[in-house]
C-alpha cells in the first residue's frame, strides 16, 4: 500500500518516533513525504522514503496532486492544531481531498496508530478494490 506522511515543524520528532514504532509495518509499504520529513524518517529508521519537495517548497500541493489522483491509500497527517507556523501546511485542504476520494486520513498519533494497525490486519485491501 501507499502511504503518504506529512508533519508539521512541531510534530516532525513524533512522526519519527511513531516511524520508529511502526518500521516493521511500514517496510511492507510504499511510503511517500515531504521533503524534510521524509529525510528525517530514513534518517531515523532506514527505511526508503519518496521525497517530494519540502512541504512550504510545494510538497504538500503535490501530495495533494497525488490524493486527487487517488494514489495513496493512507495519509498520515501529523498537524500542529492550535499553532500552525506560517510556512505550515495548511490542513484542511489535505482533508477535504481525502474525504472527496475516500482515503483514510489520520491527523494525531492515536488515530494514526490505529489506521497502521488496521492496514496491517488487512482491514485496508478494499483501497485496492476501489482504485
Amino acid at each position: 500500500m501507499k502511504i503518504a506522511l506529512i508533519a508539521h515543524d512541531s510534530k516532525k520528532e513524533l512522526m519519527q518516533n511513531f516511524c520508529i514504532a511502526y518500521r516493521d509495518i511500514l517496510a511492507k509499504n510504499e511510503l511517500y513525504a515531504t521533503g524534510t520529513t521524509g529525510r528525517l524518517i530514513e534518517n531515523a529508521t532506514g527505511l526508503r522514503v519518496y521525497k517530494y519537495l519540502a512541504g512550504y517548497l510545494g510538497g504538500t500541493e503535490q501530495i495533494c496532486a497525488q490524493i486527487e489522483d487517488n494514489t495513496f491509500d493512507l495519509v498520515i497527517f501529523l498537524r500542529e492544531a492550535n499553532n500552525p507556523h506560517i510556512n505550515d501546511v495548511d490542513p484542511g485542504h489535505i482533508c477535504k481531498l481525502c474525504d472527496i476520494y475516500n482515503i483514510p486520513l489520520a491527523t494525531n498519533a492515536a488515530t494514526a496508530e490505529l489506521l497502521i494497525k488496521a492496514m496491517d490486519r488487512g482491514d485496508l485491501d478494499w483501497r485496492e478494490m476501489y482504485q
